[in-house]
């Protein structure tokens, strides 16, 4: 992933997070509220829970009324292709797969749409980093 690459994520301040635990103990629990404190806007995805962070969750990326910058998934990789066609259909600007999960029919997609796709990498640990690139 190219430096400037991840400039232009960082820059971007939606996040629909699919795959969002309630559970504090999570990765996507703790790297969610990580970016909420960092002046990101979260938006919880996860058909089993009304409310997440006290927001409203939703049960998947099409039924969320507004846009969305960045998809990032905590799924398992053989989960993943459903959700990125919908983040593809919602015009997502960004589809980040956390680490461990690959979708190879998913990166054709998305690069076939112009979406900025990153798998098997925790969007957590690249914002740490970031200056360091």
């Amino acid at each position: 992933m190219h430096k400037s690459d991840l400039e232009k994520v960082f820059k971007m301040k939606t996040i629909a997070v699919v795959g969002l635990s309630p559970k504090p103990e999570r990765p996507s629990h703790y790297v969610s509220k990580y970016m909420l404190e960092n002046n990101y806007e979260i938006i919880p995805v996860n058909p089993g829970h009304k409310m997440i962070f006290d927001m409203p969750c939703y049960s998947s990326l099409t039924e969320i009324p507004f846009s969305i910058d960045i998809v990032n998934v905590f799924r398992n990789s053989k989960y993943v292709f459903p959700i990125i066609k919908e983040a593809v259909d919602i015009k997502s600007k960004v589809i980040w797969l956390q680490d461990d999960i690959i979708s190879i029919e998913g990166r054709k997609i998305a690069k076939n749409n112009n979406i900025l796709y990153i798998e098997n990498d925790c969007i957590l640990r690249k914002h740490r980093s970031k200056n360091e690139l």
